[in-house]
């Protein structure tokens, strides 16, 4: 497989060198050069394979003969060492939980799977390597824990100062060892900003080498195909049309749960679920794609004013506006219609959800009242409440449990560095 840059200004290259490089050199996202399809009659009884088997037969055609295959099942098992659970609300709703890893957020499938990547090259070819990624709030934690220890690799996370919740901040702050926290004055969209002139920067590339492991980077996006393979082997035997509601902020997720519809995996629409920060939303409304400034909700993973995946979006469909609503829809949302589903949610059906989820909720719950015909419909519940203790705990006046590993969390200390703009985080990467 080959991949090559959605700008079109670069030469194609394989997977290893697309993951190391994160970004092609004329700045665009990397793009496989074909969509694998993957056997109907396989698709269709999912159920008699095993969840690693099934997700390593999904990956495998994106990586060749790059890891041995041997090397690539275990990654993928190492990947998914954890449960992928559907709370069944009713008879038309579920919520698939995807924060039962070791950061409690979704992103832990992504960031173990690109650790465990980077690492099997990095034993191939010693190389003391640089991963900078820019967080609005879980990648940043699920990258610190997924490259904790990995030989040859350093970790540089940007985050904006006061916009991710307590724990999310310890999670990425108190690692140690290869682990560096800078805090932004800005937002994530300043973050992401820095992160990708860094790519393009002659001088620094002398000095360190460096990758992304933000969903640009397509070791941590494709993995979220994963998700969809998983939760569709679990309702395939309800032979209902599938819908999924994702919360949505730098679309990595969503667009990857549109490729595996792409290979053929049986998911009838997506919809995505977002907060006030609704570019993609409009642009489904109006054929129009305008980048907006970043607006903070209680939702802060989601606030992306300009989310870098829409493009792959774009590309799957074939810059297809008609086609992309035939299999995408989309909702957004305020802070209070966030909170009201999180109360709605608990008083009917005893869920606690994070403000994520309860967004996901909202926009699964508007598109099914639009429909005549039955679906069941998921949405993606993508972080752990605990995370958001002060927006749920307020919300419904109940104290959520901490776990033990977030409790032992709380009491570390956090190391940190704050920059002010683009200038001082090169002086960081030159000097550091």
């Amino acid at each position: 497989m080959k991949y090559s840059s959605l700008n079109y200004n670069s030469v194609a290259t394989n997977f290893p060198t697309a993951v190391r490089s994160g970004l092609a050199p004329d700045r665009g996202l990397y793009f496989p050069e074909h969509i694998p399809q993957l056997d109907s009659q396989w698709l269709r009884n999912l159920a008699a394979h095993s969840i690693p088997d099934i997700c390593f037969e999904a990956i495998h055609p994106f990586i060749g003969n790059h890891i041995p295959e041997e090397k690539l099942f275990q990654i993928v098992e190492e990947t998914l060492s954890f449960d992928f659970p559907i709370a069944h609300l009713n008879n038309q709703i579920g919520a698939l939980e995807l924060f039962h890893g070791p950061t409690l957020a979704f992103k832990d499938v992504g960031a173990r799977f690109m650790a465990r990547c980077l690492g099997y090259f990095n034993s191939q070819k010693q190389e003391q390597l640089t991963v900078l990624v820019a967080t609005s709030g879980d990648t940043g934690g699920a990258v610190a824990d997924g490259f904790l220890g990995v030989q040859g690799i350093d970790v540089v996370i940007l985050y904006p100062k006061g916009k991710v919740s307590n724990i999310q901040e310890k999670q990425l702050t108190t690692q140690g060892q290869n682990i560096r926290a800078l805090e932004v004055e800005g937002v994530f969209d300043d973050c992401q900003d820095m992160v990708k002139t860094a790519f393009l920067d002659d001088q620094i590339k002398k000095v360190r080498p460096l990758t992304s492991a933000n969903s640009i980077n397509i070791a941590r996006w494709l993995p979220q195909m994963f998700y969809y393979f998983i939760a569709v082997r679990a309702l395939q035997e309800r032979n209902e049309k599938l819908v999924f509601s994702v919360p949505s902020g730098n679309f990595g997720n969503i667009c990857a749960g549109m490729m595996a519809q792409k290979m053929g995996l049986g998911i009838d629409h997506f919809i995505a679920a977002n907060n006030r920060n609704d570019a993609v939303i409009n642009y489904l409304n109006t054929g129009v794609y305008e980048p907006k400034k970043t607006i903070p909700t209680l939702s802060n993973a989601m606030d992306v004013g300009d989310p870098s995946n829409f493009i792959r979006i774009q590309k799957i469909v074939n810059n297809d506006l008609t086609l992309l609503k035939k299999i995408l829809s989309g909702f957004s949302y305020s802070d209070a219609e966030t909170k009201k589903a999180i109360e709605e949610l608990y008083k009917n059906y005893q869920y606690i959800a994070d403000p994520h989820g309860a967004v996901g909720y909202l926009g699964l719950k508007d598109y099914l009242n639009e429909k005549d015909t039955p679906h069941y419909g998921v949405f993606l519940e993508t972080a752990h409440p605990v995370k958001f203790l002060d927006v749920v705990e307020s919300t419904l006046s109940t104290e959520v449990p901490l776990p033990k590993s977030i409790q032992k969390l709380m009491t570390k200390e956090k190391l940190s560095q704050e920059i002010q703009n683009y200038e001082d985080l090169k002086s960081y990467l030159m000097q550091s």
